[in-house]
């Protein structure tokens, strides 16, 4: 288990709540973790080491009886609150209270399954936008990602690579300036905020074609998540926000989650994710190719320009929050 108090009682999104069935065995990473998601008839999803600690073979391989997990080894039994009640080899035995599956933190909200290894700091993040009747949800990803979860935090917000890594979509090499825009730390439980963001673009979003100015805001509620929100002149006024959650499997690969929350009423969930896909797509040969693979977290690293100005604020709060995981710290 890792010892990085700031990730490990942080809650990380593990699973979509739909790829659960009651009954079923899910088998997840956590930060070297091996997680086992299971669901029981009452609809209570369930989160346990997956190991028996009889003998330590994996839950996931087993089966779900009656409402309780069997080990495939031996045959025991365990019930959702982690205790086990039956011991085949000695059904006439009392099983000792000690006998328990390890249990973690879980929880579901926005259609996804949250974990957390250790004792939680605070609750899962707020993410009101996934509330609103007027925004349409769409859940994309999983996308596997060979880098450290900060690298990919900090690409999501950075708005002057959209003119080469997107160009055509996000951007044009000719229109590639980053006018001056406004950051704040801990504003409304965000770490740090980005305000008056504007950006002129080819392709605004997957239903309007032909290029317009778009506000953007960016807000960091946890080290690993960060949420867009754009207005495109052509929305009529409404914003739109794009919420993009790591699952850290270990210091240099994650899995990455998004929420899309949009005002396209009018295209299928396919064509928006195929949108959101390409864009994705597009991003993933540069941040798995940073080096070093971790973030340096010492502000005279990585030569840092106007424009990075929120991304620099983002790395001095992972400095001062006393982040470890995925990142370098300065020398001492």
């Amino acid at each position: 288990m890792i010892s990085d108090r700031v990730v490990l009682d942080d809650w990380h999104v593990v699973a979509a709540s739909r790829d659960l069935a009651a009954g079923n065995l899910l088998s997840v990473k956590l930060m070297q973790e091996e997680v086992l998601l299971w669901r029981g008839s009452d609809g209570q999803v369930h989160a346990w080491e997956d190991r028996c600690p009889h003998r330590g073979c994996r839950f996931s391989i087993g089966k779900v009886k009656n409402d309780k997990v069997v080990c495939p080894y031996h045959g025991w039994e365990f019930a959702g609150s982690g205790a086990c009640t039956l011991r085949p080899a000695h059904p006439h035995q009392e099983v000792p209270k000690a006998i328990q599956a390890k249990p973690y933190h879980v929880e579901e909200h926005y259609g996804l399954i949250w974990v957390c290894l250790g004792t939680p700091a605070q609750p899962v993040l707020d993410y009101p936008e996934f509330q609103n009747p007027k925004l349409r949800q769409v859940l994309c990803g999983p996308y596997d990602v060979a880098a450290a979860p900060p690298r990919v935090i900090e690409n999501f917000l950075d708005q002057a690579h959209f003119s080469y890594v997107h160009a055509g979509i996000l951007g044009l090499e000719e229109k590639a300036e980053v006018k001056p825009y406004k950051v704040a730390r801990d504003v409304d439980g965000c770490g740090v905020v980005a305000t008056d963001l504007h950006f002129w673009q080819p392709q605004t979003n997957a239903l309007i074609h032909g290029g317009s100015d778009v506000e953007y805001a960016y807000r960091c509620p946890r080290p690993f998540t960060a949420i867009l929100t754009k207005k495109p002149a052509a929305q009529e006024g409404y914003s739109e926000s794009i919420l993009l959650t790591l699952q850290p499997l270990d210091e240099e690969h994650v899995k990455a989650w998004i929420i899309l929350s949009m005002t396209n009423f009018e295209q299928s969930e396919e064509d928006l994710r195929s949108f959101q896909d390409t864009i994705f797509l597009q991003d993933l040969p540069i941040v798995e190719n940073q080096v070093p693979v971790k973030l340096p977290l010492d502000p005279r690293a990585e030569m840092p320009q106007p424009a990075d100005l929120l991304s620099a604020q983002y790395r001095r709060w992972l400095l001062d929050l006393g982040l470890e995981y995925g990142v370098i710290r300065p020398a001492a």
